[in-house]
């Protein structure tokens, strides 16, 4: 019986020590995931801002050639945008002042489902002064948006190609 006793004993203390070095082996673990998500890339706020710059143009000249489905695509990647500064600038001042922005962007969408020139163009220009304003709120206001005069995209038709052909 004394012997049984031991033999439990001593199996019950191996299978502790063995849960306590599962466990610090599993923490080690934990804490070296932690340092390398720590040290992960992540957009800076400036890499969103230029990504909302190129779409805001782009978004610009497929509506002014009556590419529907480009505006479509060029709004949702401005949306796409901001959805990244919500999800890796959320700590920032300037992400607080974003939602500005959502009155335009709504505004923007009808007129592009409608086809709708005229609203659209009213639409972009308030999108326009908003980003301003958020600009000027976070001052910023040396980052003055406008409404694009010519395509700095020399290598992207705007016109949507004919498919009749």
């Amino acid at each position: 019986m004394k012997k049984l006793v031991i033999i439990l004993l001593s199996f019950g203390l191996f299978a502790c020590n063995q849960q306590k070095d599962q466990i610090t082996t599993l923490q080690n673990h934990i804490d070296s995931l932690e340092v390398k998500l720590a040290n992960t890339y992540k957009p800076g706020f400036g890499d969103f801002m230029g990504s909302i710059q190129t779409h805001h143009a782009k978004l610009w000249f497929a509506a002014q050639n009556h590419n529907w489905q480009l505006a479509d695509f060029e709004v949702h990647e401005i949306e796409e945008a901001i959805e990244g500064i919500l999800n890796f600038q959320a700590d920032r001042e300037e992400t607080k002042m974003i939602g500005m922005l959502e009155p335009a962007l709504d505004s923007i969408e009808k007129a592009i489902e409608k086809k709708d020139i005229d609203l659209f163009n009213r639409s972009y220009k308030q999108l326009t002064i908003s980003c301003n304003q958020c600009h000027l709120a976070v001052d910023m206001g040396y980052n003055v948006v406008k409404v694009p005069e010519f395509s700095p995209f020399s290598n992207q038709e705007f016109k949507p190609m004919d498919n009749s052909k």
